[in-house]
């Protein structure tokens, strides 16, 4: 009796708390916009889109004249899918261009790696260099070493990134291609080559970005394979327990840097109330030049667009929505700093970006600020519906939009399964066939969704009668 007695107790009081820890009920989702999220999981336009890029402009290196075909391409498809103010906004950048490249091992085990230029890598020259070969298991571990043990030597630094949903590993294990080339040049190194920031075992490297600090001169710096990379650890291991002479590498890396055109391509769905602050979506246009560019961004500019076309088709928005495919993201952010240059002191009701491939959205995070958490609440019971879960009410992130976060302008984040999407980030395998057309479908239902609930009530159109 007692037994029971203290049982029932310790369960009242569990389901008390539980019910003290259960979210407040969502509100009410309008029926128009469960309508329109309906239909979008049927779309069509994004594949389209996201095929007719790829295969008719190709990769898409910012600066290049790829890029700028890619720039008439896309004004061209705006323009034919019926949105306004469609322009092309262009800005000066730096353009840098890959040549050929190798990496083989001299000695004492003759081999080659397969290897990729990183962006801004200084060029070895066509007949290349030759050097020993001194490892670090980490950019840190680089950082501590003596100069004397990098001088003259061409550095490896390798850093295993490891497989998260959320990609959350991209920005703690990409240090050693975002810093490692400054700081094997402040060292004297005379090149460095690194682990790719990647999840996968295919013998793919992984192109990006990488900048050398003010007054760092620039060296040869290239990402080898994953499994090139641990192949070079186990040589460098080998030789060093047996004694053998140096592992020394022949690097060739030719590249180039030159003034170029970049620009971002900006189109809109007309508000009824053009006094409102616009609602901003998109992705970035330019690409890296292994693959053609097609989880990254092709299906973010897809997505975005299609949403946004779904919205017109169904009549007038109360505030506008603001397309914009972003120039230069992949080397620096330069197409989303000269929008906050040109339209930054401009209010926004919202901004959001999709640049993390085509894997279906599991969670929305929001950061509209105070007042608006009706708005950002009815926004979770509205994506409900397609598996998408609550997330923070104080956070929203994005590439280009990420300075405009930064500045306080609202922000939404739909965040997308990205498990697998640095098997793929920036190699070779970026095609049309890694998208998958039911995930890209329920991507274009969550942002349709978005835009229903940020962009205000859709007016239908009234229907014009005959002329006479």
């Amino acid at each position: 009796m007692m037994r029971s007695l203290f049982t029932a107790i310790i369960l009242a009081a569990s389901t008390s708390t539980l019910a003290q820890q259960a979210p407040a009920p969502l509100p009410q989702v309008p029926e128009a916009i469960t309508n329109l999220q309906k239909a979008a999981l049927d779309d069509r336009l994004a594949w389209t889109i996201a095929e007719d890029l790829t295969t008719e402009v190709g990769q898409r290196l910012a600066g290049t004249e790829a890029e700028a075909r890619a720039r008439t391409w896309a004004a061209g498809r705006l323009r034919s899918l019926g949105f306004s103010n469609v322009r092309v906004e262009s800005f000066p950048i730096a353009s840098w261009t890959r040549g050929f490249e190798s990496a083989e091992i001299v000695a004492p085990f003759p081999q080659r790696l397969v290897i990729a230029a990183l962006g801004n890598s200084a060029s070895t020259g066509a007949d290349g260099i030759t050097g020993e070969v001194v490892g670090f298991e980490s950019e840190q571990a680089l950082e501590a070493a003596p100069d004397s043990a990098v001088r003259g030597k061409i550095v490896f630094v390798s850093h295993a990134m490891q497989r998260t949903q959320d990609g959350s590993g991209y920005g703690f294990f990409g240090g050693p291609r975002r810093q490692g080339p400054s700081v094997a040049s402040r060292k004297g190194a005379l090149a460095i080559v690194i682990r790719s920031i990647g999840t996968d075992y295919h013998r793919n490297p992984h192109a990006g970005v990488q900048t050398f600090a003010p007054g760092v001169k620039p060296i040869p710096a290239g990402a080898l394979s994953i499994p090139d990379a641990e192949q070079l650890q186990r040589i460098l291991s080998h030789a060093s327990m047996q004694g053998r002479e140096p592992v020394t590498m022949h690097l060739t890396l030719v590249s180039q840097t030159q003034p170029g055109q970049s620009g971002n391509v900006i189109a809109e769905v007309p508000g009824r109330d053009p006094s409102l602050p616009p609602v901003l979506i998109g992705g970035h246009l330019d690409s890296w030049d292994l693959g053609t560019g097609a989880i990254d961004d092709a299906a973010g500019l897809a997505i975005t667009t299609a949403a946004a076309h779904r919205i017109k088709a169904a009549g007038r928005p109360l505030r506008t929505i603001r397309v914009v495919w972003f120039g230069s993201e992949e080397i620096g952010l330069f197409g989303g700093l000269d929008y906050q240059k040109k339209y930054g002191a401009q209010p926004h009701h919202a901004v959001a970006e999709s640049d993390f491939g085509a894997g279906r959205i599991w969670k929305v995070d929001s950061k509209l600020g105070k007042g608006r958490e009706d708005e950002a609440r009815l926004l979770q019971a509205a994506l409900a519906p397609l598996g998408i879960v609550p997330g923070s009410l104080e956070q929203a992130d994005g590439s280009d939009i990420g300075p405009l976060i930064a500045a306080g302008v609202p922000a939404v984040g739909l965040s997308q399964d990205g498990t697998h999407y640095f098997d793929i980030h920036h190699t070779p395998d970026d095609t049309l066939d890694k998208i998958d057309k039911e995930d890209l479908r329920q991507n274009v239902a969550a942002w349709t969704t978005m835009l229903a609930v940020l962009a205000g009530p859709i007016e239908p159109e009234p229907k014009r009668g005959k002329q006479r």
